[in-house]
């Protein structure tokens, strides 16, 4: 198994969240892992990228041209981080626009719950059910309700839940 994964979106729209669950889960399935970040302006809402890198990969920066997936948390990072991705990745975005992706809503489903946030992990569920990840959504569910604080646990699950409904919508 090998996959390269980039997760983009701005500061507070929890890329990092997303990261540290998909590590979590190759780590759990036995998969070599490795993760980078690049935070930059992300406190004040910039242009915020990690990567993940499951397989035996040396370095951890993914290439241009390279991922295999690309999670994209905000529609606008497209023009920004879309050099990334290879020529046949399978790319997920929160958007309500048609465009060259797979797309979910997922602010606006987030808004509809209540809880705004979880954008984040609707676009984490809606790709693992679309089958774009190295790991299924049962796995996922199992370490958000292991690995997260006790506070956000059932936000979340009902949030990736509803990005694997929306997968089927």
């Amino acid at each position: 198994m090998k996959q390269q994964i980039i997760v983009s979106g701005l500061g507070g729209q929890g890329a990092l969240t997303v990261t540290r669950l998909l590590a979590e889960a190759a780590a759990t399935l036995g998969l070599e892992v490795i993760t980078s970040e690049t935070h930059g302006m992300a406190q004040r809402g910039g242009t915020v990228i990690s990567m993940v890198k499951v397989g035996p990969f040396r370095g951890p920066l993914i290439p241009a041209g390279a991922a295999d997936v690309g999670l994209f948390l905000h529609e606008k990072n497209l023009g920004v981080h879309r050099g990334y991705l290879g020529p046949d990745a399978r790319v997920f975005v929160n958007s309500a626009a048609p465009g060259d992706y797979l797309r979910v809503d997922a602010r606006k489903l987030a808004e509809e719950m209540g809880a705004p946030v979880a954008a984040n992990l609707i676009l984490l569920g809606f790709a693992a059910a679309k089958d774009g990840l190295f790991c299924g959504v049962e796995l996922l569910e199992r370490l958000i309700e292991e690995k997260l604080a006790p506070r956000f646990r059932d936000t979340n699950l009902q949030a990736l839940r509803r990005g694997v409904a929306a997968a089927t919508e």
